[in-house]
């Protein structure tokens, strides 16, 4: 919920002259409700949120402490504060220790004092509504993540085999030899690469093609949560761990007994986290928060961060132990600028995923666009690729070619020549270099307005060898 919510407070007291003196000082910042008995403030309860309870300590028929101790049966998120008489320390220990009150008011009491106290309690309660809303999420959350882990195991070997995976380049090949040989163990494998490159692909790959296959693949993003409800998640809680933990929950670790959990962006954890990780990779076990004891878990352990983890390491940034423990088997995946040769393919295979989804034909895609994608130094990886190819296909009329004016590319690095691949895999890599060579003439005679002598220079050629080309690629100079 939101902070900016005006609260309800509800103050009781059996003197008028106390209860408005009290709303005069509360009521421009909260919602004031007045009760001069315990009686009428139990029905305000059942019928009202109430974020704070002030309450008077001496009240003829029910007290102070006893009408705090039976509103934490209707409405135990509000905070409970008691009015007490300097004279009144024992009541004070009582209310402490029988109506769980959080803070006390001594008579007499200066105005500045009780606001203070009370915006202390309205953001206690804020607090707890902010905590239970979080806790609802992750639990739903871990709903979903099992429903459909459920469905994932059903059509996994067919959604995350080797083929799959696109790629045909030395890299790749180099990359799947790896799988190969980690896929039949139950060894921990840590994956590296810069973010688009598949990571979690891979290690469905490895889980769903082993011997786990059975058991659940369940992935958690670690720099989703902050530290406590990161280890709930995985480690799962105890009745009362912690606020609003309601019941027990079984974390993660528990859920992928007998199978794999992927822990994407494990850099972006704390130390005491790190910790606490460590000695479940030691032990085989995990211990569930407000729990005194361990549960033992039978779960592969695959990580992956987009980090070098070894550099972290280095910079005190990540536990060296943990580490080793993670690093047992790493695999690097290549940014797609190390292997363009396997860029064709990959357009071919979105082309055909996005067109099957938009119910598109698309005739495949210009030299030009090609050319274009072969040279881009992809920043975003293969899941940038992805969403260019699938804006593409949104923007393009049925029964068309992929053209540039539905492929946007970030034009400050378009005509990057450090990216060109020489390695000849694709047989139309000479059309491609070609397409491009005449592309960045176009460019620079647009730039310079057809002046051949700035061209030349700008493209390291001389006079008669750009008039070479634009003869040979047919440009006509007059109109550039």
């Amino acid at each position: 919920m939101s902070r900016n919510i005006l609260r309800k407070i509800l103050i009781v007291d059996d003197e008028p002259s106390v209860l408005n003196s009290l709303k005069r000082t509360l009521r421009k910042e909260h919602d004031v409700i007045l009760c001069q008995d315990g009686f009428s403030a139990m029905l305000v309860l059942k019928e009202q949120e109430i974020a704070a309870i002030i309450a008077d300590q001496r009240m003829p028929k029910m007290n102070g402490v006893t009408l705090l101790e039976k509103a934490m049966e209707i409405q135990p998120d509000a905070t409970r504060i008691l009015i007490t008489g300097y004279s009144d320390i024992q009541t004070v220990i009582d209310a402490i220790n029988e109506g769980n009150v959080y803070y006390y008011i001594h008579k007499p009491w200066e105005p500045e004092d009780v606001n203070l106290i009370v915006r202390q309690a309205i953001e206690r309660y804020n607090l707890i509504q902010t905590n239970r809303s979080l806790v609802a999420e992750l639990e739903e959350a871990n709903r979903c993540l099992s429903d459909e882990n459920l469905l994932l195991t059903q059509d996994a070997e067919k959604r995350y085999s080797f083929d799959q995976i696109i790629g045909k380049s030395p890299v790749m090949n180099a990359v799947f030899t790896l799988m190969r040989k980690v896929i039949p163990t139950d060894t921990t494998v840590l994956i590296q690469g810069e973010t688009g490159t598949g990571k979690e692909l891979v290690a469905r790959a490895i889980h769903t093609n082993g011997s786990r296959k059975t058991g659940l693949f369940v992935p958690q993003n670690c720099a989703a949560l902050p530290d406590t409800l990161l280890e709930s998640a995985l480690f799962g809680h105890k009745k009362g761990a912690f606020t609003d933990a309601v019941s027990d929950k079984k974390g993660l670790f528990q859920l992928a007994d007998g199978g794999t959990i992927f822990l994407d962006e494990i850099t972006d954890t704390s130390s005491a986290f790190q910790q606490r990780l460590l000695r479940v990779l030691q032990e085989g076990e995990i211990h569930p928060l407000g729990s005194d004891n361990s549960i033992k878990v039978d779960v592969r352990v695959i990580s992956a961060s987009q980090k070098d983890l070894g550099e972290e390491v280095k910079q005190g940034r990540f536990r060296a132990d943990l580490f080793y423990r993670l690093n047992v088997f790493p695999v690097t995946l290549p940014a797609l600028r190390e292997r363009h040769g396997d860029i064709p393919p990959l357009v071919e295979h979105f082309l055909r995923v996005y067109s099957q989804r938009l119910g598109k034909k698309i005739n495949g895609l210009s030299q030009e666009v090609l050319s274009s994608l072969m040279v881009y130094p992809f920043p975003g990886n293969v899941r940038e690729l992805e969403n260019i190819i699938e804006r593409a296909v949104v923007l393009a009329m049925d029964g068309s070619t992929l053209t540039e004016g539905q492929i946007f590319l970030h034009s400050d690095q378009i005509f990057n020549f450090d990216f060109v691949s020489p390695g000849g895999e694709d047989k139309k890599l000479k059309n491609m270099v070609e397409a491009l060579e005449k592309k960045a003439i176009l460019q620079e005679l647009r730039r310079w307005n057809g002046n051949i002598s700035k061209a030349a220079k700008s493209l390291g050629l001389s006079r008669p060898g750009l008039y070479q080309k634009i003869d040979r690629y047919e440009i006509n100079c007059k109109n550039n």
